[in-house]
């Protein structure tokens, strides 16, 4: 049911803004943005899939180092967070198949070219996904905070560097923050099951 609504939501997505609200405001960004910080935009954007992959790695590795069965679970939990943002975002951009919006609107001044479909944004999806994770997992403002920044910052980047919309961005936060939750909930039901027929064979 999550999941479905997750879905739901990250269609919906393409229709909150309309076409002309959804370039308006890329364009204000885009064109307006300080270029200077193009490099140090883009550099932040090539980040995201390093702290995807490394923040689960590293709660699954000092978990394993430590023998703490509770990272081991965070570890797992941030793990198939990322790979839920991964394997949705890339069916959502081979089945919607939309456009970057500077082949449509040339006047943008993309920082460079990208291969891929834009729609929903793969690397604001992974930095919302690692950045929700370590947020559920250490709910302290010390975490919360700098994720939720940093996460907010990949998201902007893409904007900036005139390669998304707005609504492709806000598609990947909502399917990145979805899949960490959806993660969370489907180790507790298996957690759940898993105790449930302990108890029964123990009865038994």
């Amino acid at each position: 049911m999550r999941l479905n609504l997750t879905f739901i939501c990250i269609l919906f997505c393409s229709q909150v803004f309309g076409q002309n609200v959804d370039i308006n405001i890329l364009k204000q960004i885009n064109l307006n943005r300080y270029k200077s910080a193009d490099a140090g935009m883009n550099f932040l954007t090539n980040t995201s899939d390093f702290v995807a992959i490394g923040t689960p790695a590293a709660l699954l590795a000092v978990g394993f180092i430590q023998d703490d069965a509770s990272l081991k679970k965070e570890g797992l939990n941030a793990a198939v967070a990322v790979v839920g943002a991964y394997g949705v975002g890339y069916v959502l951009k081979k089945t919607i198949d939309r456009n970057r919006p500077y082949v449509k609107y040339p006047l943008l001044q993309n920082y460079k070219i990208e291969n891929d479909s834009s729609f929903p944004s793969g690397s604001t999806s992974v930095a919302f996904s690692a950045a929700t994770s370590l947020s559920l997992s250490y709910p302290k403002w010390y975490v919360i905070a700098p994720a939720a920044l940093y996460a907010t910052g990949v998201g902007y980047s893409r904007l900036h560097l005139g390669v998304h919309y707005p609504s492709d961005v806000l598609a990947g936060a909502i399917l990145g923050a979805g899949s960490a939750i959806v993660s969370r909930q489907l180790n507790k039901m298996l957690v759940n099951e898993f105790r449930k027929r302990k108890v029964k064979k123990s009865t038994f």
